[in-house]
């Protein structure tokens, strides 16, 4: 079995405190849901009749939150695959040798990473159809997330593939490979396990920031939400506000728990990849030892 060599392993007393500490959160924790819910309960929030109205049809309810979810994956699929296939591209650019490719690479990234996402989409959406560009609402709000998370997305990418050990390029190279050869076959498979699990959390970022597309009009998930509140509350007051925010909150958090499981998958068959399996943890055979540079170290 492997040692850990970048921290102890914690003693008695650090595993007894790490214990005590852990009871402690969760009483916390407890203590703190349990005070919402009275307070929820004593504003009648509880109520069985209020949260009926997210189960019946003839609400139109579920059938509107369920068709704003829709648009808000349409969105959220689309920028992922472009902001992914985009980020990719600009960071090898940015690794380039040539200084007339990775100058302004290095420009749009650190541009676009600078400048606030509502800016870029508000930009889109009432700036370009001044110079006579109309775009829809889907549009501005895509090309939004794609051009901003494809900056931050770069910079994830590069990172990944410097992390890489520089013997591994150096041997491709030795063995006569082609640089797009090397990227290809040696350092983004390598680099891809140890950045995923950054990558998937900048997507879940990307997912819930297009619940940005409510400042522009386009019916995803919390403008559907707001714009059932504002139908109820000409009848009801403000009776399924709370109820309505909370399942558009819900649908949030059940896609983003998913998107979570996907990439512990990912990971996890990663990690059973052949062309990953030099970077696995794999254990040494018994007497070979491994020196700080990478190196088996010689017998003593």
């Amino acid at each position: 079995m492997s040692t850990p060599v970048l921290f102890d392993v914690p003693g008695p007393r650090a595993r007894s405190r790490a214990r005590i500490g852990t009871a402690i959160g969760a009483v916390l924790i407890a203590a703190l849901i349990v005070f919402v819910l009275i307070r929820l309960a004593g504003n009648g929030q509880l109520d069985p009749a209020r949260w009926a109205v997210l189960f019946d049809p003839n609400s139109g309810v579920p059938q509107a939150l369920f068709k704003a979810l829709l648009k808000t994956l349409q969105v959220a699929a689309v920028g992922m695959v472009f902001a992914t296939a985009v980020g990719l591209l600009l960071a090898v650019g940015r690794l380039s040798d040539h200084r007339w490719v990775r100058v302004p690479v290095s420009a749009f990234i650190e541009f676009f990473r600078a400048i606030p996402l509502l800016v870029v989409i508000f930009a889109l959406y009432f700036v370009l159809p001044k110079f006579g560009v109309d775009l829809s609402a889907f549009a501005a709000l895509t090309g939004g997330l794609v051009l901003y998370n494809s900056a931050v997305l770069a910079e994830i990418f590069r990172a990944g593939i410097l992390s890489v050990d520089r013997g591994q390029r150096e041997a491709a190279y030795g063995i006569g490979l082609r640089k797009s050869q090397v990227m290809s076959l040696v350092l983004l498979p390598q680099a891809v396990r140890r950045m995923l699990p950054v990558l998937i959390a900048q997507l879940v970022v990307l997912l819930k920031d297009s619940s940005l597309g409510f400042i522009i009009g386009y019916f995803e998930l919390l403008r559907q939400a707001r714009s059932l509140v504002e139908f109820f509350s000409r009848d009801f007051g403000s009776t399924y506000t709370f109820q309505l925010y909370v399942a558009a909150a819900l649908f949030y958090i059940v896609v983003n728990v998913l998107l979570s499981q996907l990439a512990r998958y990912a990971e996890s068959r990663t990690r059973r990849s052949t062309k990953t399996a030099g970077t696995g943890d794999a254990e040494l055979p018994a007497g070979v030892q491994m020196d700080a540079s990478g190196g088996e170290a010689p017998p003593v």
